[in-house]
């Protein structure tokens, strides 16, 4: 079942950005925590992005529980990092589920040099739908928005909620894509 899975959301990514993505591990750590045939699709700058896109693979693969979620991370760059990032996710998401506009702890820059060491799961606002809802059998996976945020972005979402912080993003145009970019309180 968990081939059958990979291979639909594998397909679902494909199409939806137009191009083979590649197939990537991360195999540093504890990845023991991930289901055996978890890996990354890494790509390349195409006719829908002008970036990099991470996607993981089989995040919620066998799950059976209400945080069936897979997370897309962009970046301008290529970058290997962001395969352990996502990796880390899917192993703790195994142990402690996440969910939408839920935040997690990088313990690290997202891309050298950031100040953004902690994370906020969205919605795909860059891709709506099409992207973001994968169907597998009689279950609804969503294909959420993994966005680089800041401690202070990340406080200031505990206090304001989540919909403060996204109207916040919204208004001064958070430039997502930027590791250099300033906190935005």
């Amino acid at each position: 079942m968990q081939k059958e899975y990979s291979t639909n959301l594998t397909y679902h990514y494909n199409s939806y950005f137009g191009i083979v993505g590649k197939k990537m591990k991360w195999e540093i750590g504890p990845t023991w925590k991930t289901h055996p045939e978890f890996f990354v699709l890494e790509f390349a700058p195409n006719k829908v992005h002008n970036m990099w896109t991470y996607c993981t693979v089989g995040m919620s693969a066998d799950l059976i529980d209400d945080n069936l979620i897979e997370l897309v991370i962009y970046s301008p760059r290529q970058d290997n990092s962001l395969v352990e990032l996502l990796t880390v996710h899917a192993s703790h998401h195994r142990l402690t589920p996440f969910n939408i506009h839920h935040t997690s702890n990088i313990g690290r820059p997202w891309l050298e040099n950031s100040i953004c060491d902690h994370a906020f799961i969205s919605l795909p606002y860059l891709d709506g739908e099409n992207l973001e809802i994968f169907q597998f059998e009689e279950k609804i996976i969503h294909c959420y928005w993994l966005i680089p945020i800041t401690q202070v972005e990340r406080d200031y979402k505990i206090e304001n909620g989540c919909e403060a912080l996204e109207e916040l993003f919204e208004e001064i145009q958070l430039d997502y894509l930027n590791p250099l970019r300033k906190s935005l309180v």
